[in-house]
């Protein structure tokens, strides 16, 4: 039995995958309503395809054969090790509870578009509802150790437990509560870009300027508008953002492009001859949340950054930035204010919405907390720890599009990637002669080609932990993230 077999088994289970890719992509940017139907069996078909093929008896015998085939590379041996991994976990799934869970989450995607039209989380509730029973059931399937979320959060962050989240949550807790009530006691900064309208389709030549600065590949890639920014890949060659436009903020389609480039450039950093491979695939959501929060924040909102590019916003919105500086936008992209929606939330508060969801959502697979009873605890946590009341469904409970896709188990993962990019930084900034000025300069390949070089070509061939190591020398350490952050702040705060 070949290693090339093994290859080209693996690629097609990689093309049934990106079809469906592809498919759930086409219906979150352009499908017609009334496709719906079709598109959740479309979607259902495949996905119990692409499990039957990567549980196949015949993988498994080639997968064991090839584990102990002693002239296989340690690059051979170690895809071989992941896909023997991810195929036995595939093994504890069967193919109806597949087919059930892929239908329920495309009928609870359009439920929870429809709730958003409504702005009533009723709408949306009972897909919630079989949703969790299904991934109750699930936790149950895969076996764990502990809690149950574990196990769930174990198909986005290997390896992360329940216990090792809140730990570091326990943490990062006090040492960010602190840092706001320093913030509340400071003279606030003034948002002078804030009162003006910023037309949509002028914004969106200023991503596209930005993402090629980036080194975005458009040849490989395109950007559309969805109703939540995100980025899907179906190989290294095509790999998509999406975005959307608030015209009364200027500053939320920048960053929200910038995130999704920074996902963009890990998949357009994988390397193509590992397509379908372990070594082909990002390592975890957590590694892959650092790259875009990276780009986001450790660049996009830092004042070299601002300094390079106010030009352009000021060409693009002459009006609007009239006697106004770089520094000025500086200051207003890293404004700290309590704030409602997740994806528009700064630096700081932002890990707040984060433990608010993980919190609610281990609570939700434990059973301690019902659907029923979801949208009255969102609301408690927002007022508790942000001090901030929920006025709408759309503003509270039915912001993210994560659960009607089935993703529990995921919000952890941005924090962490947040903490990763910090830590990720720090080293670049090391090793990359004057990055900041490079980066006043908008010259941004020589951090690109320091990503894709310690992070993007490895793949999975090194767990999220092995990789932070073998980067930075140590295991993630939160002490970066508070040293980057404090300083920026204390900037913007006159500390």
């Amino acid at each position: 039995m070949s290693y090339q077999k093994y290859i080209e088994t693996n690629r097609k289970i990689a093309d049934i995958g990106y079809s469906i890719a592809l498919l759930s992509w086409d219906q979150e940017v352009m499908m017609p309503a009334k496709g719906a139907e079709a598109r959740s069996s479309q979607i259902s078909t495949l996905s119990v395809i692409a499990h039957e093929w990567s549980t196949d008896e015949r993988y498994g015998e080639l997968l064991h054969a090839l584990a102990e085939d002693k002239s296989l590379s340690w690059e051979q041996k170690r895809n071989v090790e992941l896909s023997l991994r991810d195929y036995e976990k595939q093994k504890k799934y069967n193919s109806d509870f597949v087919k059930k869970l892929s239908q329920t989450i495309s009928k609870s995607f359009n439920a929870w578009q429809a709730a958003r039209k409504a702005n009533d989380f009723k709408v949306f509730a009972p897909l919630l509802k079989e949703i969790v029973a299904l991934k109750r059931e699930e936790a149950e399937m895969l076996t764990y150790e502990t809690h149950p979320y574990n196990a769930l959060m174990d198909d986005y962050e290997p390896g992360a437990t329940v216990a090792q989240i809140d730990e570091l949550f326990a943490g990062v807790k006090v040492s960010l509560s602190e840092m706001l009530d320093k913030i509340n006691q400071s003279p606030q900064p003034k948002n002078l870009f804030a009162g003006k309208k910023y037309e949509a389709d002028k914004q969106w030549k200023i991503t596209q300027e930005l993402l090629k600065k980036m080194g975005y590949d458009f040849d490989a890639g395109r950007q559309d508008y969805a109703p939540h920014p995100f980025c899907t890949s179906f190989s290294a060659k095509d790999v998509r953002v999406t975005t959307r436009a608030d015209e009364s903020d200027v500053f939320d389609m920048l960053s929200s492009s910038v995130h999704e480039g920074g996902h963009a450039l890990y998949e357009q950093g994988l390397l193509e001859e590992n397509y379908g491979l372990p070594a082909g695939s990002a390592i975890s959501l957590g590694i892959h949340e650092s790259q875009s929060r990276l780009w986001e924040n450790c660049v996009g909102r830092s004042e070299a950054f601002w300094k390079n590019n106010f030009q352009l916003l000021s060409d693009v919105f002459p009006e609007q930035t009239k006697g106004l500086t770089a520094h000025d936008a500086f200051i207003a992209d890293n404004i700290i204010q309590p704030s409602l929606i997740r994806v528009q939330a700064d630096e700081l508060t932002y890990h707040f919405h984060i433990m608010i969801r993980y919190e609610l959502e281990k609570r939700l697979v434990e059973g301690s907390l019902e659907v029923e009873d979801l949208k009255d605890a969102w609301n408690e946590m927002y007022l508790k720890y942000l001090k901030v009341k929920v006025p709408s469904d759309n503003q509270g409970v039915l912001q993210d599009i994560h659960w009607s896709h089935g993703s529990l188990g995921y919000f952890a993962t941005y924090s962490l990637g947040s903490f990763y990019a910090a830590q990720f930084f720090n080293k670049a900034s090391q090793e990359i002669a004057d990055l900041d000025k490079m980066i006043e300069r908008g010259n941004y390949l020589p951090l690109k080609n320091w990503l894709n070089q310690n992070i993007h070509q490895y793949g999975r061939l090194f767990d999220a932990s092995e990789i932070c190591g073998k980067v930075t020398g140590e295991k993630l350490n939160f002490k970066y993230f508070k040293e980057y952050l404090e300083p920026k702040l204390a900037k913007v705060y006159q500390w």
